[in-house]
């Protein structure tokens, strides 16, 4: 909107053209989400807190029952307002891969609300069901895919096939070609990321920051593969028009920090689902779009090292009625071990910004 309307002017006034960087407008939609998840956080918190907070689940580490219990949830909420507000004002609006991502995000993100709010006026730790929640998620994903599949389909100088095979890290010119495949592969690894980071929202900071580094990481490679310049030097897959979501991915990094604020250990609010699921889900429309799907695997590692966790877990206690953790995500088999909660937030945070650097030294190493 603000883009729109400064670019009006900018050929009349000087100072104006600034919005015509897309580095700029990254930047500025990463200080307004931030501004206003900072601005709107307190009064929902105090909203949220006079319908309720969500039950901890009884098989839960005992700490929580007693640290946590009474902690008001869905804050994703201000995370997805403050992604909403930096991405409207400051993105270009003409470009479809904004509408898709936001497709995603504020889609995922409702049906997260709708979990959300059955669990805290039901008083249950249970919300929808997981079957009805996977559904309503595979559905936004596979709209997603075939529209971001439509788009580089359509764009020029891009080969044939591309839009539908998978680029793999580390070389120049390999791709896997997937044909129809690509629809349920783009859709895995949609729904996929959007729970996984699910399953890591269990202890105050440990979803978020590593959300914010890997939005900082897909930021970069987001500005790199949409530039014929950059992609070219860089020997990457040129991929018209995605450079624009370095916005979306700047007011994620904005909204998360001030989300973060609210969510520091003790924290005030929990993201819940409404974040987790939006979040994640914006994340895998990403790499989708920038073709970069596996990189997100490397980059988002702690978030597939808890989705392991748990499919491990579960696999091993139906297979032969033993557990190979204390406790299932892997963050409370380490609460379990008697490791203290900052601890555990500080070290996964590290582990992610390795994760993310390993990630991006994709982009040079071929």
């Amino acid at each position: 909107m603000l883009y729109f309307l400064f670019s009006q002017f900018a050929s009349e006034i000087a100072l104006l053209n600034v919005v015509n960087y897309l580095t700029f407008r990254t930047g500025a939609g990463l200080i307004t989400a931030f501004i206003v998840a900072i601005i709107i956080g307190k009064p929902f918190i105090g909203w949220l807190k006079t319908k309720g907070s969500q039950p901890i689940r009884d098989d839960g580490p005992e700490t929580h029952v007693l640290t946590k219990a009474g902690t008001p949830t869905m804050g994703g909420f201000i995370i997805l307002i403050g992604i909403l507000a930096g991405t409207l004002l400051w993105a270009d609006l003409s470009n479809p891969y904004i509408w898709v991502v936001l497709l995603v995000t504020a889609g995922f993100g409702g049906i997260g609300f709708l979990d959300d709010w059955r669990k805290v006026t039901k008083r249950s730790s249970a919300g929808i069901s997981g079957k009805m929640k996977l559904a309503l998620q595979s559905v936004v994903a596979l709209i997603a895919v075939f529209w971001m599949t439509e788009l580089l389909s359509s764009a020029p100088n891009v080969p044939e096939g591309f839009a539908t095979s998978i680029a793999v890290p580390f070389f120049k010119e390999v791709l896997i070609p997937l044909s129809y495949g690509f629809f349920l592969f783009g859709l895995i690894v949609i729904v996929g990321a959007s729970n996984a980071v699910n399953i890591t929202d269990g202890l105050d900071g440990l979803a978020i920051v590593p959300v914010m580094i890997a939005a900082a990481s897909f930021g970069f490679i987001a500005y790199f593969v949409g530039s014929a310049v950059y992609s070219n030097y860089l020997f990457l897959n040129f991929t018209p028009g995605t450079g624009e979501l370095a916005v979306i991915c700047g007011t994620i990094l904005g909204a998360g920090l001030g989300f973060l604020w609210y969510n520091a250990p003790p924290a005030m609010v929990f993201m819940g689902d409404t974040g987790s699921l939006s979040l994640g889900g914006a994340l895998g429309t990403i790499a989708v779009a920038v073709k970069h799907e596996i990189v997100l695997a490397i980059i988002g590692g702690l978030f597939v090292l808890e989705a392991l966790s748990v499919m491990i877990q579960v696999a091993s206690f139906k297979l032969t009625g033993k557990r190979v953790f204390r406790m299932a995500p892997i963050h409370h088999h380490f609460e379990k071990m008697g490791w203290a909660e900052p601890t555990i937030v500080i070290r996964f945070w590290i582990i992610a910004v390795v994760l993310a650097l390993i990630g991006l030294s994709t982009l040079k190493l071929r």
